[in-house]
Parts: C-alpha cells; structure tokens; sequence
C-alpha cells in the first residue's frame, strides 16, 4: 500500500468538507461553535451543554476537579459549572468530546485499544499542558489545555478511517509520522476551525524541537508531551517516540523552582484534570 498517497487522498477528502461525526460529537460541535459567538450568554451555553449527556456530566466534572475548585465547595449542577469554569474550558471540553469520538467504534480489537490508548495519552498531554502553561511558562492555561487534546486529532480520524483502507494500521507506522501526520493533521484542524495560534503550536510540535527553558505554547504541548506518562501508542507503531532526543531530565530550573517541584506540588490537579477528561 501507497501510505502516502492514501494520506493525500483523506487530506483532499478532508479539504471539501467530507468529515462525519457521531451524533453526540455533532451537539458537542455545536456547543463549541455557539461558545464562539461573542453574545453567547451563559443560560444558552449551559442549555447547550445539557443536550449532550456526557458533556455535562464531564463539564460538572471539571467544575469540580481541584484545577477549578479551589474553594473545596462541590458543585451539581450544569449551568453553575459552566459559570465555574468559564467559555474556555467547556469549549475545551466539547473539542474533547468531538476528538474521542472521531475514531467511531472500530470493529478489530487492535483498533480499539489503540484508540483508548491514544486518548489516554491526549488526556494526560491535555492536563499536564493546563498545569505547565499556569506554573510554568505563563500562557493561558485554558488555550494550552485545549493545544493538548488536539494536537493527536489526525490519529484519531484515521483510526476511523482504517476500515476503508486495510493495512493502513499496521507495525510499519513510519509514513504516518512522517507526512500523513502533518497532512491529515493539519487537515482535520482546519475542518474543525482550531485557532490559527493552536494550528501553529500545533504544527511547531510536530517538528519536535523543545527550547529550554520553555516559554511558547508549542513548548508547553513538547514538554507536556514529554512527561507524558502514556506515550503516543501511534508513534509507538512508528518505531519512535517523540519524547526521544528531549531533556532527559526534569531538574530544570523554572525561577526559584525546579520542574520537578513545580509537578510534584500539581500531582493531585493533574489527576483530576485528567479524570475530568476520561469520556
């Protein structure tokens, strides 16, 4: 099989508009889209947000995490939530909903795990990047978060697509890696209108170059990626990880801290950002 010239096929598909979403990712798609619009008031956001079980239940669910909820008071309900956490984060959220459910269901087993892998590794990147970008390199934590759970979409959609074509998913991954990454990728962020500076962070991180000490959002989403616990399982499949060639160490000083202290202090906010994001 011709791996890139399937890769420039589903780029050119992608490039007319030819992309499908489960139901439940349409509403989320919406909801994201409404949140956009600069007189979007909170009552219809959270009315938005209530159409799609799941979101809600996860918006509620980072409403709560310790990220947001500093004051320790719980909270139960959708529109407090949405309060709580501000446009941002539940446009986040419903981006979350759209990625993870990109990938469909796939019928072989293989294709599942790696589709659960994949989003575990998102999850992770997506959480680290909040934390990184707040104590780290200060930029907005929200905007970082967001670069994080979109930054692996062009895997997703061709796990969706590997029914069509098989063997496009097999133990030589290289080709993906090398160019269907960037074309599928930059593909599907168009088709999903993913802000310019995101695309572009995006785009850095896939050249792979983290500068020390990091200051960008580009370098927020390496070194997130980075101490990612969970690898890519497709850059696995590829024979690399990107995090090869990085700073092997964490020691690094950020001001009068180090990184290390800086995670060990957030350990607990990552946890539940993570959870927060588990659909």
């Amino acid at each position: 099989m011709d791996k890139q010239a399937v890769f420039k096929s589903i780029a050119t598909d992608l490039a007319k508009g030819e992309l499908a979403f489960p139901t439940s990712a349409q509403i989320a798609l919406k909801v994201r889209q409404a949140l956009d619009h600069p007189e979007c008031h909170i009552e219809t956001a959270a009315k938005l947000v209530q159409a799609e079980p799941l979101l809600s239940a996860r918006v509620v669910a980072m409403a709560n995490s310790v990220a947001f909820n500093r004051s320790g008071r719980e909270i139960t309900d959708v529109r407090t939530s949405v309060q709580r956490l501000g446009f941002g984060a539940v446009r986040s959220l419903a981006t979350a909903l759209v990625t993870r459910q990109m990938a469909g269901s796939p019928a072989a087993k293989a294709q599942q795990e790696l589709a659960t892998q994949l989003w575990e590794h998102t999850a992770h990147v997506a959480s680290l990047a909040h934390v990184i970008a707040r104590r780290v390199t200060h930029i907005d934590a929200e905007t970082a978060m967001f670069a994080g759970i979109v930054h692996e979409v062009g895997g997703f959609y061709l796990l969706s697509r590997a029914k069509d074509f098989p063997g496009l998913i097999d133990d030589n991954f290289e080709d993906w890696i090398e160019a269907g990454e960037v074309a599928v990728g930059r593909a599907v962020l168009s088709v999903l209108a993913v802000p310019k500076p995101v695309m572009e962070a995006v785009e850095h991180f896939w050249e792979g170059f983290l500068a020390l000490p990091p200051r960008t959002l580009a370098d927020t989403l390496l070194l997130a990626e980075e101490l990612s616990p969970i690898a890519s399982p497709l850059h696995k499949l590829g024979g690399a990880d990107r995090r090869d060639g990085m700073t092997g160490s964490i020691e690094i000083a950020i001001g009068k801290e180090t990184l290390s202290s800086i995670l060990e202090e957030s350990a607990e906010e990552v946890v539940s950002l993570t959870g927060a994001l588990k659909f």
